[in-house]
């Protein structure tokens, strides 16, 4: 159940108890859920939430992490239902998102049996894991696509040679999807290149960004 809850009269004696929160409807705000945080921690926690959905990702998953990254010390799963006012289903489903993720860890604590979870901390060594998993999520399959979207499609030689026309639409949609593979594979490549280097060196790599483009005869401004 979520915060208090609404009752609904059904036949003669009987309610039905329905979570304040179902179809995304609280009688408690986040903000008041969140209440014993301080108030920039709370701040970030609802703006790495909202920006998560803005990122695909579900937005109990974002304020969770962004909870453990902001904390001091590991948390354990009733910790994080009662900073966040969240079901301790979705804390469990949403802590295995984390850990899928790669940004964060379960940890023991002398004394205590239960599992306490903590963010990685280093901000360019997550960003570095998170960009890995996207890649591997999302650019992966996209490159595959393209290469068996290509792969079926036959090019004018390969049409002639087969006797089979190609249309002008069939030779429109090749030539995107090779000019969209392009992008990819040269973009996938630079990752890679970048992603081999110690994270101080593309650390710094980074901090030459307008030296490097003043070198390629560019302009920072």
């Amino acid at each position: 159940m979520g915060f208090g809850a609404l009752l609904i009269k059904m036949p003669p004696g009987t309610f039905f108890r329905l979570p304040t929160d179902v179809f995304g409807i609280s009688v408690k705000t986040e903000i008041e859920e969140m209440d014993q945080l301080p108030p920039v921690t709370r701040k970030f926690i609802l703006h790495w939430g909202e920006m998560g959905t803005r990122w695909g990702i579900n937005r109990t998953v974002a304020q969770i992490h962004a909870l453990l990254f902001t904390s001091d010390h590991p948390l354990n799963a009733e910790d994080i239902c009662e900073a966040l006012g969240v079901a301790r289903s979705n804390v469990s489903n949403s802590l295995k998102e984390l850990q899928n993720w790669g940004i964060v860890r379960v940890v023991h604590l002398p004394g205590d049996r239960r599992d306490h979870f903590e963010s990685m901390q280093d901000v360019y060594e997550m960003f570095r894991t998170i960009a890995a998993e996207r890649k591997r999520r999302e650019i992966d399959p996209t490159l595959s696509i393209l290469r068996e979207c290509l792969a079926e499609s036959a090019t004018d030689g390969e049409a002639a040679a087969t006797g089979t026309v190609t249309t002008p639409g069939e030779a429109h949609t090749r030539q995107r999807l090779e000019d969209l593979l392009g992008f990819f594979e040269l973009a996938t490549q630079f990752y890679e290149q970048m992603n081999r280097l110690p994270t101080k060196t593309a650390v710094a790599a980074f901090r030459m960004g307008d030296k490097l483009i003043k070198f390629m005869g560019g302009s920072a401004t």
